[in-house]
Parts: C-alpha cells; sequence; structure tokens
C-alpha cells in the first residue's frame, strides 16, 4: 500500500525529511516504524512518541489502510 509518512522535529532532523511516500506492507503504525527504522538508521526509539493518521491522534497498533497520511511526533521535554 501507498502510504505519506510526516517526520515531525527530531524525527525529521534523523531522517532528514519533513515527508515522504512510501510503499509498504505493514499492518499497523507500530510496524510501520520498525520499517521505517530500517530504511533511516538515525530513528530512535519510539517511546513517548505520538503518532496520528489522517490528522487524528491515533494508537500505535491502530491499523494502516492504502493513502493513509501518518504523522510522527517525537517526545518533547521541556521546562
Amino acid at each position: 500500500m501507498k502510504l505519506q509518512i510526516h517526520w515531525f522535529a527530531a524525527f525529521r532532523e534523523a531522517t532528514g525529511h519533513s515527508k515522504e511516500s512510501v510503499g509498504s506492507e505493514a499492518a499497523t503504525v507500530s510496524e510501520l516504524f520498525e520499517e521505517m527504522k530500517t530504511r533511516h538508521p538515525a530513528l530512535a526509539s519510539a517511546r513517548g512518541a505520538k503518532v496520528a493518521i489522517n490528522d487524528e491522534l491515533a494508537d500505535w497498533n491502530s491499523t494502516l489502510k492504502d493513502g493513509d497520511k501518518i504523522l510522527f511526533f517525537p517526545p518533547v521535554a521541556g521546562g
């Protein structure tokens, strides 16, 4: 299936892209992120990160379908 991925903040820095179109067989968001770690070895763990599918916050076990737009937000720290 074809997916549009949008990377934010540290994920954007790690991948070198703010967005990219990919073909994937991943069934869930979690599987997609693991697949992307293979493509972009600088990606850190998804622990504490947020994800959205088609502009709606989603769970990491959410099922993907062809044409979805996936947004990955790394964890942030502040003071």
